[in-house]
Order: structure tokens, then sequence, then C-alpha cells
């Protein structure tokens, strides 16, 4: 099947770009909306822009719009545009992401996919979450941490590539202070620096982190594919 994918460049939607490929389905198009603020209900935020090199490292091309608002109404509003431009530019037959447990994510996402006569693929849906964490190193995908939002993630965190050794200490402290082991309450974001599906991996050139003693930050301020690899 002919796909469109959702993508923000964290885990979760590029992992559901490996899983799609490995059952069969072409990934046409990734569809990246840029939001307004850090309070939108739908999409992850944290980096959008560095999305392009992921793009032109996965020889994916990128449908790209940036959202006014933070209302869920007015993103899915977006979500349906570029949905409508996909299937006009790449005639695409369905939609995949990387939702795992937020039913309300994927219901917005299937009513939205149902008015353009789309099938929805969410190959994560309810994957067990330490199962899941440790399948993403298994699988070779690298990724770094670049928000933290929760009691037990400190700063240090910040930047950091996740190892398996990391998961376990993860796990620890999800069960200590309560959080969602593959953040997808927003505890933690993340971005994708290699994983099979590039051609080259993501160099981080220059970056800067906030940190205000609860939430954090880690700002990739340049970046570029790394050729030498």
């Amino acid at each position: 099947m002919k796909l469109a994918s959702l993508f923000s460049g964290g885990k979760d939607s590029t992992y559901a770009i490996h899983v799609a490929k490995k059952q069969g389905h072409e990934v046409k198009c990734l569809l990246s909306i840029f939001p307004k603020s850090d309070e939108s209900h739908l999409l992850h935020h944290p980096n959008m822009k560095w999305t392009k090199l992921q793009s032109q490292s996965m020889n994916i091309p990128q449908l790209t719009i940036t959202s006014n608002s933070n209302e869920t109404d007015d993103e899915l509003s977006l979500i349906e545009n570029l949905l409508q431009d996909a299937k006009d530019q790449f005639q695409i037959e369905g939609l995949v992401h990387g939702g795992i447990k937020s039913k309300f994510q994927k219901e917005k996402f299937e009513n939205v996919c149902l008015k353009l006569h789309l099938t929805v693929i969410a190959p994560l849906w309810d994957i067990d979450p330490e199962d899941y964490m440790n399948e993403l190193i298994d699988s070779k995908f690298n990724f770094i941490m670049t928000t933290v939002s929760s009691d037990g993630l400190d700063d240090s965190w910040l930047g950091k590539t996740i190892s398996k050794s990391d998961i376990l200490s993860l796990k620890h402290l999800s069960e200590k202070f309560g959080f969602n082991l593959n953040f997808e309450g927003g505890e933690a974001e993340t971005f994708v620096i290699n994983c099979p599906l590039f051609t080259n991996s993501i160099k981080i050139n220059q970056s800067q982190k906030e940190w205000d003693g609860y939430r954090g930050r880690f700002e990739i301020v340049d970046a570029g594919l790394n050729f030498n690899a």
C-alpha cells in the first residue's frame, strides 16, 4: 500500500515507517506540521526544522506546513490539507503514524482518514513499552532525548543517545516516578540521528540546553548529514 507518514523526527514516527516498510508498504512522503507552540495535543514539536535532514537521508520527500494555532481542530484541518496534497501528488492510499496508547490521537487521525477514504496503519499500537524501547536499540535506532518534563528526568538526559543500559535506568525511574517508559505522555521527546532507513547519519554541529529545574530542552542549533560515516 502507498502510504504517507506523519513525521516528527522522533523515535515513534521513524520506527513506524521502518515497521510499515518491513510489512511491505511503500512510504511515498512524510507529512510534518510545525506547531505554533509547545502546547500541541497532537503533534511532536522539538527540533522539527531538522526533519529535512532525515527526509533527505531516507530519500522520502517531505510535505510541510506551519500551524498558526495550537487548537486541535486547526491542526486536524492542516493534517487533512497535507493528506489531500499527498493524495494528489503521490496517490497515497493510507497513513502510517507512530501512536502507541493515545486513543484521543488515534481517533482524530482515523476520522480525518475516513473522510479522505484512506486506510490508517498504526504498527506500534499497544506495544509493550519495555519491549519496544529495547526493540529500538536492537534495530539499530540511535536517538537522543531532546526534552524532559517529568519527575525523575533531569538535565543529564538532554542530548543523550539512549543505550540498552539507559533503558534499564529509565525503567527503574518510570516505576519510581510514574512516567510512561516510551514517553508518549510527553514526559520526554526524542530525535533520531541514525537508523537503518538513513543513508547518512545526522551530525549535530552545535546545540544548546535549556533547563529550569524541572523541564528542559536540547535545541539543535546547527546540523548536517554525515557523509564520512
